[in-house]
């Protein structure tokens, strides 16, 4: 090792890139050199962020709300998420027990400090987000991965729960609807789940920042919480995916009552406080204009995903389990196509056309599949299909 080399955390080594984010700087870069790159590997929706929305936020600057707010958030905003899931799923759930993070990412990082001790981990399944091992790994744990496939809507099982669990396990990472495969766990689903979990002593974590984007609605309400089945989970949201406002980085984290006063300790020392301005301009998130808004858009990517699933099939894509929420999907690459990394670049490359290897969720097949994201117009949507096609001659 040369002389002035610097030693960092040994955990850095431990910790994969994001691969996406490389693929969207080249993507990025031709761009630059006039290339016309039809962008389908960054989760992020194609929409701008909703007019009251940002009409708010501006309205706040005006105000100069400017400050630090209570670590938590501030308590109108806490209030608000509360009556939204008064609204829309029936529960009363306490504004106490609401904490407003940067980002969904922000509620990881609360979560993974308060439950991690060295050496212990979370089921989680495999292929699923990347980050959500890594958040664990920067406090010494581990994302205990579980290969699953369209036998169980690639998501666990409490079968599969109670066959990987170890002496080590601290508990259960799920995410309904999940990145990449937009599959949905039910209720009774999630019950078993929640069940098991509790029966271990451990602790079930549930990322639900996808809720909003389902397309399967069963009875009055399409998005089915894990608190309508018990109390004691913690659940990350996001104002990202649905509300559209993913660089302000706001996000929030239910957590059960026991938890308060350590997750205000964290917070407080983690971040001081999410972003001002954004919080406030969150309050007309749920408004009835920018629901509206929200549901057009809701409808957009269903239509997205109507026609972009059929055209990948038609292709010799492989996708056994139709997504059911989100905007992506996980597909298995057609026979021939080599692996997915290549497969990327070269699509990238020759017909500009951006996707993510499946490499980037996991290490279960992850060579045979690919994601898209359908956060694109159906135009462009038609156009991808095209160049794909030429792409596989």
């Amino acid at each position: 090792m040369a002389k002035d080399t610097p030693i960092y955390a040994r955990r850095l080594g431990e910790i994969q890139p994001f691969r996406v984010m490389k693929l969207l700087a080249r993507a990025n870069e031709l761009e630059k050199q006039g290339g016309n790159v039809i962008h389908m590997e960054v989760g992020e929706p194609d929409f701008p962020t909703p007019k009251p929305i940002v009409q708010a936020g501006q309205q706040a600057l005006l105000e100069g709300r400017t400050r630090y707010t209570p670590a938590p958030g501030i308590p109108e905003l806490r209030e608000a998420v509360s009556s939204y899931y008064r609204s829309e799923y029936d529960l009363d759930i306490s504004p106490q027990r609401i904490f407003i993070t940067a980002g969904a990412s922000g509620a990881l990082l609360l979560t993974s400090a308060l439950l991690m001790n060295h050496g212990e981990g979370l089921l989680m399944t495999d292929p699923g987000y990347p980050c959500n091992r890594h958040f664990l790994k920067a406090f010494h744990g581990e994302g205990q991965l579980v290969p699953v496939t369209p036998s169980t809507n690639y998501q666990l099982t409490a079968e599969l729960v109670s066959r990987y669990w170890q002496a080590n396990t601290r508990g259960v990472l799920l995410a309904s609807p999940a990145n990449p495969t937009g599959a949905v766990l039910d209720q009774p689903t999630l019950r078993q789940l929640y069940e098991l979990v509790q029966n271990k002593h451990g602790y079930l974590v549930v990322d639900e920042i996808y809720h909003g984007l389902i397309y399967q609605q069963t009875g009055k309400r399409r998005n089915v919480s894990v608190l309508e089945v018990g109390q004691e989970a913690f659940v990350i949201n996001s104002f990202s995916k649905y509300f559209g406002m993913t660089g302000w980085r706001l996000g929030w984290l239910v957590a059960p009552t026991s938890a308060i006063e350590e997750l205000d300790k964290l917070a407080q020392n983690l971040f001081i406080c999410p972003s001002s301005i954004a919080q406030y301009a969150a309050l007309s998130a749920f408004s009835a204009a920018s629901l509206e808004i929200m549901e057009k858009q809701r409808a957009a990517f269903a239509e997205r995903r109507d026609f972009l699933v059929p055209g990948l099939k038609k292709l010799g894509f492989s996708i056994p389990v139709t997504p059911e929420g989100a905007f992506y999907v996980y597909a298995g690459l057609p026979p021939g196509s080599g692996l997915s990394e290549r497969f990327c670049d070269d699509l990238l490359e020759q017909y500009l056309v951006a996707i993510t290897p499946g490499t980037d969720f996991g290490f279960h097949l992850a060579d045979e599949h690919v994601r898209f994201t359908y956060a694109e117009d159906m135009t462009r949507l038609a156009e991808a299909l095209e160049r794909i096609e030429k792409a596989l001659g």
